[in-house]
């Protein structure tokens, strides 16, 4: 069975399937932030998304990172080493790429598990 969450004509925002939870490319609301700024509101944005469908960023999979400007790569970095636990950092790729909107300055997509249940 498939879970959805947020669900809209386009797109959800979130499935959940056999213990894998699959978001959608994570956009910034505030396109007027710097590179910083916008990979904090969306990482923000991957935190509580994950823990809707409980679990959270111990338990990534795999990162998708969409840059327009790989001059950001470094600042987005910086954001992104204060964000993932030591010991936890999971399989990434970063990649320029244009966006949908041309404010912003990151889009993330992450897969993660769902955490076992304790006996």
């Amino acid at each position: 069975m498939v879970h959805r969450f947020h669900v809209g004509p386009r797109l959800s925002e979130m499935a959940v399937h056999n213990g894998t939870v699959y978001l959608a490319g994570q956009v910034p609301d505030d396109a007027t932030l710097d590179i910083r700024g916008q990979t904090r509101e969306v990482l923000a944005m991957v935190d509580r998304l994950l823990a809707e469908a409980g679990t959270d960023k111990r338990h990534l999979l795999m990162a998708q990172i969409f840059l327009p400007d790989l001059a950001d790569f470094d600042g987005m970095n910086e954001v992104w080493d204060a964000w993932v636990p030591a010991g936890h950092a999971p399989p990434r790729a970063t990649v320029q790429a244009a966006l949908a909107r041309p404010g912003w300055k990151i889009e993330i997509v992450v897969t993660a598990a769902l955490p076992q249940p304790r006996a």
